[in-house]
């Protein structure tokens, strides 16, 4: 299943715990689109969150995140992968 990272801007000063609960959101509901999110980061001080999913469209991802209540400003297909050793 292709690979997508979704960027959010305008979330300054994110602390760990509302991080966990918009992800939380999304895993809630991510089966409705046959999508599933791996992994958030966030960085508080620029305020940009970074998600990591599985999933059938950029379009499926954007649902689940609207629904949970955080667009998504940006989704980026992400077609190669490399890891360490």
């Amino acid at each position: 299943m292709p690979m997508f990272m979704d960027v959010h801007h305008g979330m300054e000063g994110i602390t760990a715990d509302q991080l966990h609960q918009a992800h939380q959101a999304d895993l809630d509901i991510e089966k409705d689109e046959g999508v599933h999110f791996e992994k958030a980061w966030a960085d508080p001080e620029s305020g940009t969150v970074y998600c990591l999913s599985e999933a059938p469209s950029a379009e499926a991802v954007q649902r689940i995140h609207e629904r949970a209540g955080h667009l998504a400003d940006e989704i980026h297909p992400v077609p190669l992968t490399v890891q360490g050793p």
